[in-house]
């Protein structure tokens, strides 16, 4: 292992950081849009200082300012960013680029667009150990590995040689972590680095990251909306909103006697920080009675004509799988690998079934399964009876409406080219539903349920923040009224406040539709807030199902017990 020595000759304790009267503007075609004010905050060596706040707020700005990579419409419009007594807003590009990736270190949030989609994860690792001297080209096979096995994942030499659509959204971001973590920098700036990531291997990255930091110094800005990971890695804690500033201090104190109103509200609604606290089906009516709604819905509307369903039998399970099987082909090895294995499980109409579990664990092979995006191996798959592979054109094509997903990225599900409004309209125009006016009507309707301002119709997929996105597509999976909404991960990508929002609005929607949800999540607070059953899934395979209230008091399997230890901030007594 290439040997990384500490920097001499600093005192402890001392500054590394210091942002002071940051100001960050826009250009748009509507005039400059600040995105920062006036903010101000010191990250000490040795030390983790989190940014909190919500989507939009200007934690990632602030982030990208700190390492020279806004946007071509992005300047720094005053104050000044000191790095190790150098100011970087006025440092040449050719000097900030020997400083990137050597002395400051980037996680970014989404690891599909910042890995090369056409080169193997092994050697977009081997690039930046060789560019900044961390390897030589003899040993940099050895390195890559030791650097992605540090980063969690498994079997790092056949992981090497895969591609990154190979990857789970987790496993991509573990490569993404490992490539910000390859030189041992100085100050690692991460943006949101575990959201894509199960609890328990989201402690082995932190865990990680704070040895670097007791080790070599290393200083870590991390940008977070979860509040218990925040509380419980980082030192001191910076609260933006709105662009700027409004409350900053020592990360324990501040979570338990917030004194901004902002903050306040940050702490209320994070079930990350709260978790034990929160009950089951805290957003939404009692489970027998989004039953009896769903019933009524479906009898109601169901005809012979729609879904060719006249001989099918009533149940009360929307889906039913019955040992589903994947098996993929590995690149590189001989042996077959299983996605899943006999996965069984039921969809009660009317309620939401969760299914957790680490990165890769088949989660979201099962959902795409369900979806017919992928095609099983082996097993059944039926939805309101009907055998979901032996569908015919119009009944795949009345499934498609019945059934919609909200998927995990946000970023590569919506189309770059296409406005907000054609995004969320595309559905309704592909599917004829209703007059063209109706349609405009609809989609405000459906922006004003997300939380999203009329004026971000015209603007782009990448104009939008990745909690933005989220919410768009949110918006686009609601705009047929399905019966069964699939979700994977569907607020992994959101703050605290608008994830509350979501959990509530998917809730409500559930009381007054009596729609069904299939919930794929690694958020474990975020699970027990919001479902009925869940169903804890590792390598592939159901190792157990029951209630929510079965599963969050009385876990039976080790496993299980392992990611409830794991929840960030459970440990902390966080009023």
């Amino acid at each position: 292992m290439v040997e990384i020595i500490p920097v001499d000759n600093v005192a402890d304790n001392s500054p590394l950081l210091e942002v002071k009267n940051l100001a960050v503007t826009f250009r748009t075609t509507y005039g400059d849009v600040p995105a920062v004010e006036d903010a101000s905050f010191t990250l000490r060596r040795g030390k983790t200082l989190a940014i909190v706040g919500e989507s939009g707020s200007g934690k990632s700005t602030t982030a990208m300012a700190c390492i020279g990579l806004l946007p071509n419409n992005g300047s720094v419009t005053g104050g000044s960013i000191t790095f190790e007594g150098l100011n970087l807003v006025k440092l040449p590009e050719s000097k900030m680029r020997a400083i990137r990736g050597r002395a400051i270190g980037l996680v970014p949030q989404d690891p599909m667009s910042n890995l090369n989609p056409v080169a193997k994860i092994g050697t977009q690792v081997a690039e930046t150990l060789l560019v900044h001297g961390m390897a030589t080209k003899k040993n940099v096979k050895e390195r890559v590995i030791e650097v992605l096995t540090a980063a969690g994942l498994p079997d790092a030499g056949d992981r090497a040689k895969q591609y990154p659509h190979e990857f789970s959204g987790g496993m991509r971001q573990r490569a993404l972590i490992a490539i910000g973590l390859a030189c041992q920098p100085r100050l690692l700036i991460a943006d949101e680095p575990t959201s894509a990531l199960d609890v328990t291997v989201q402690r082995t990255i932190l865990d990680q990251i704070d040895s670097m930091t007791e080790q070599l110094g290393t200083s870590v800005l991390l940008i977070t909306h979860d509040l218990g990971l925040a509380a419980e890695r980082a030192s001191d804690l910076v609260v933006m909103h709105r662009g700027r500033v409004v409350e900053t201090g020592p990360a324990e104190k501040l979570l338990n006697d917030p004194q901004h109103p902002y903050t306040q509200s940050l702490v209320r609604a994070a079930p990350s920080v709260a978790a034990v606290r929160l009950r089951p089906g805290a957003y939404h009516a009692d489970a027998a009675e989004r039953t009896k709604l769903a019933e009524a819905v479906f009898e109601e509307h169901q005809t012979e004509d729609e879904v060719g369903l006249a001989a099918a039998e009533s149940t009360d399970n929307i889906v039913e799988i019955r040992d589903l099987t994947k098996i993929y082909k590995r690149r590189g090895s001989s042996e077959d690998f299983y996605a899943a294995k006999n996965v069984t499980l039921d969809v009660p109409r009317g309620q939401t079934v969760a299914i957790v579990g680490e990165s890769g664990s088949g989660k979201t092979t099962t959902a795409r399964m369900l979806l017919k995006l992928v095609e099983p191996t082996s097993g059944t798959m039926t939805f309101d009876g009907m055998d979901v592979a032996t569908l015919d054109k119009k009944q795949l094509d009345d499934f498609r409406q019945r059934v919609q997903p909200v998927f995990q990225d946000p970023y590569s599900s919506l189309n770059p080219m296409f406005t907000i409004e054609r995004i969320v309209e595309e559905p309704l125009n592909v599917y004829k539903r209703g007059s063209k006016k109706e349609r405009a009507a609809r989609v405000r309707e459906l922006m004003d349920q997300v939380s999203l301002p009329q004026n971000a119709l015209r603007r782009y997929p990448s104009e939008l923040s990745g909690g933005q996105r989220q919410r768009v597509a949110i918006a686009r999976a609601l705009a047929l009224k399905p019966e069964l909404l699939v979700c994977d991960e569907p607020v992994s990508a959101l703050d605290v406040l608008v994830q509350a929002q979501i959990l509530k609005l998917l809730g409500d929607l559930q009381s007054e539709l009596g729609l069904s949800y299939l919930f794929i999540s690694h958020d474990l607070a975020v699970v027990r807030l919001i479902s009925d059953y869940v169903c804890v899934m590792k390598d592939g395979e159901l190792v157990e199902a029951a209630s929510s209230e079965e599963v969050f008091q009385n876990p039976r399997h080790p496993y299980t017990r392992q990611l409830l230890s794991s929840i960030p901030g459970n440990e902390l007594n966080i009023a």
